[in-house]
């Protein structure tokens, strides 16, 4: 047998003897890290060029570590499938057996409706009405889907191979057997060789992502559209196809790939700058950096077609079980009408369908400007038209498209626009530059393609690399001023305009990533409100290691109070932020009558700032909204604790307590750690409760004071979910 370290998170067990090569764990783009450990290369068999690479998947027994997917197996299952060949016919990797996916029980059936999403999206005509589409239209859509499908949409367990895993050891071929031994800590066993798995992280730690993109700093411009990625899947030295755009200084996603939060602090965007996301479809390379939007202090706008909403939020509930109407607590949901220009805030988009395996839009954009309208065209995961063009059949009942059907397609395709990124993937299901070679945009870029563009298509398009930025209206003013203007009203509401802005007068900083904005043990000359980038906040001796983005202010407490600060504040990409007095900000503070209540709530916001549930990505008016809502409490040695509705939260100050589910202790908190508010966030019916175990003192937050900040949620949600599992382990 043999082990190795992939990366955080991600182990290889091989056992030759009995042909396993297992992935354990399976993060976003967990492909690409095989890929660049030389675990998937390319082999030749019988005159057949193909890939290596693993046989079988083990999942994490929870599917959310640290707010990320921990359970992502739709790529490596594709990987074992097609570009293994496993699945192939004539192909000689086809021998019959099928990809194995190993776990509990309950992660094994999810990542089977998972990965039949992520294969079909909505799978049958009465899914495709219940999304709004007609009758006439759901069956056009199914015929185009089966052909896609060789036509037959297959069960997930025709295809893979699912095994559950217990606490008793399961046979996985002949002598080679794995057993749950702890909560995410396997053991695999073969002859007299043992070896053990933790797929635990560690707190506060994160996957990786495979590649490294350095630091840039974005521009707010009038209209423009940054390049946030221009690889696929299975390119493991970019990100997946991806753009941001900027209007009017807000910045907008055009989906949300893999290692998503990487490539944002690469171009110094906090996830709180987003004001929101279109979204194309929902393939895990265009959808499973959602969880980063979820670790924003509000709900992020998003925007999609009924049929691509309802696609993905099938695949989202899919992976963790998520009810119905979850999806409107993390995001503000809003629908597109396809084939038509919607009004964003002034930024007209306008979806329109692409025949793809599942539900997908390509997307225009545009702005007036003074010689008309400005367009953006976004194409990902087009189809080539050789290929669309075999589906052309007369017979109204096959599978396929109609002639009409094809010519409409071929004409949205080649709409001439001023920029137009397209899909370049080529293979069954993706474009091909050449057929583009008449369009008459005025710019086209080549993307979303691991393989090197040949000669004769860089003469059709253009290529572009991270963080590159094309300027469709350039802006001649600061937007970061007027944002900061925002978060400082919100924050300071009975504050007259001349006063906030006098702060929003002094000079704006830059920090480069690795700078130090204020020093543990200095007494802060200034406070700095940052405008936009990401810092960390870190006390070491506490083990606190938080990371904080735009709106945020780094030493304002110990600059108020001409005292030490507790921590060092740490740029982690290109920040912006103004640079206060710590002097002129006290004087603001006694001036508008503010100075009393800022040193009344200091102590309970100075413990906020310290733990892992708070102490991240809130801006300083929702700190000061939960600060005002807590109220303290406290409990004896065996004293149960616990809300009568179950929408209170209880957070730990002092003591030590348990936390009960169904008559099993589950977990022991302490300073820092929390308890609670299960019913009025989740639904559940009072099944935990705590009992001190010394004598406890703390606060007590109401669930309402929660509301619309996804962060909190999230992190809530995954705890939950880990103590209902210490509960009953996973069978």
């Amino acid at each position: 047998m043999r082990k190795i370290t992939v990366s955080t998170g991600i182990y290889w067990v091989e056992i030759p003897g009995a042909g396993l090569r297992i992935l354990c764990g399976c993060p976003a783009d967990a492909v690409k890290h095989l890929m660049r450990r030389g675990l998937i290369v390319t082999v030749e068999k019988n005159g057949v060029t193909y890939e290596s690479g693993p046989n079988a998947i083990l999942l994490s027994d929870v599917p959310l570590q640290n707010e990320r997917f921990s359970n992502l197996g739709e790529f490596p299952a594709l990987q074992m499938l097609y570009r293994q060949g496993m699945i192939l016919p004539g192909h000689p990797n086809n021998t019959g057996a099928r990809p194995m996916i190993i776990g509990a029980r309950d992660q094994v059936e999810a990542q089977s409706q998972y990965i039949y999403r992520g294969n079909y999206g909505l799978a049958d005509i009465a899914e495709l009405e219940a999304a709004g589409e007609s009758p006439e239209s759901a069956r056009q859509m199914m015929r185009l889907k089966l052909r896609f499908a060789f036509n037959k949409i297959k069960a997930t367990d025709e295809l893979l191979d699912m095994r559950v895993v217990g606490d008793e050891p399961v046979e996985l071929a002949p002598g080679a057997r794995v057993r749950r031994i702890a909560l995410n800590i396997f053991e695999f066993t073969y002859q007299d060789e043992r070896v053990t798995v933790d797929l635990n992280l560690a707190p506060g730690q994160d996957y990786d992502p495979p590649y490294n993109l350095g630091f840039h700093e974005l521009r707010r411009e009038y209209f423009s559209v940054v390049h946030s990625g221009e690889g696929d899947g299975w390119d493991p030295n970019r990100p997946c196809m991806g753009s941001i755009i900027t209007f009017q200084g807000k910045i907008y996603l055009i989906d949300a790939g893999p290692n998503l939060a990487h490539s944002l602090t690469a171009l110094g965007i906090s996830v709180n700058e987003i004001e929101g996301v279109f979204h194309t479809h929902a393939h895990d390379d265009h959808f499973n950096g959602m969880t980063v939007l979820l670790r924003s202090d509000h709900r992020i706008k998003y925007y999609a077609t009924p049929l691509v909403r309802a696609s993905v939020e099938k695949k989202l509930s899919a992976l963790l079980h998520m009810k119905q109407g979850a999806f409107d607590r993390y995001f503000e949901a809003h629908e597109l009408n396809e084939g038509h220009w919607n009004d964003v805030d002034g930024l007209e988009v306008m979806p329109a369908n692409s025949p793809h395996p599942v539900e997908t839009t390509i997307m225009f954009f545009r702005a007036l400007w003074e010689d008309g309208f400005k367009t953006y065209a976004h194409m990902a995961d087009i189809a080539a038209f050789d290929v669309l063009e075999k589906m052309i059949t007369d017979d109204p009942d096959a599978s396929g498209v109609s002639q009409e059907y094809f010519d409409a397609v071929r004409a949205l395709y080649l709409t001439p626009v001023d920029l137009k990124k397209i899909d370049c993937g080529g293979g069954l299901i993706h474009g091909k530059p050449e057929d583009f070679a008449s369009d008459g945009s005025g710019k086209i870029i080549i993307s979303h393609s691991a393989l090197p563009f040949t000669d004769a298509q860089l003469e059709i398009g253009a290529t572009a690399s991270f963080g590159s930025a094309d300027v469709l209206i350039r802006a001649d003013q600061d937007y970061t001023k007027p944002a900061a203007f925002s978060h400082l009203r919100e924050y300071f509401p009975t504050v007259p305009v001349h006063e906030l802005r006098m702060l929003l007068n002094c000079p704006t900083a830059v920090f480069n990533p690795g700078s130090i904005l204020v020093k543990r043990g200095e007494h802060n000359s200034n406070i700095y409100f940052v405008l936009s980038g990401v810092m960390d906040l870190i006390l070491s001796s506490a083990g606190i290691h938080n990371r904080l983005s735009a709106g945020s202010m780094a030493g304002e407490l110990s600059g108020v109070m001409d005292t030490e600060s507790r921590g060092t504040y740490v740029a982690r990409s290109v920040v912006r932020a103004i640079a206060i007095p710590s002097g002129l900000y006290r004087a603001f503070l006694e001036r508008n009558g503010l100075m009393d209540d800022l040193k009344g709530s200091l102590s309970m916001r100075r413990y906020l700032q310290s733990t892992w549930l708070f102490g991240e990505m809130l801006g300083c008016p929702l700190k000061s909204r939960i600060v005002k809502s807590s109220t303290p409490f406290s409990a004896q040695p065996g004293e149960r604790f616990q809300s009568k509705g179950g929408d209170e939260l209880f957070l730990i100050r002092e003591g030590e307590a348990e936390v009960v589910c169904d008559d099993v202790s589950v977990s022991k908190i302490g300073p820092s750690e929390f308890f609670g508010a299960e019913h009025s966030l989740f639904g559940e019916e009072r099944r935990m409760h705590a009992r001190a175990i010394t004598a406890v003192q703390g606060f007590r937050i109401p669930a309402s004071a929660l509301e619309g900040i996804p962060i909190v949620h999230w992190k809530l949600l995954e705890t939950y979910e880990k103590r209902l599992r210490g509960a009953h382990l996973p069978e």
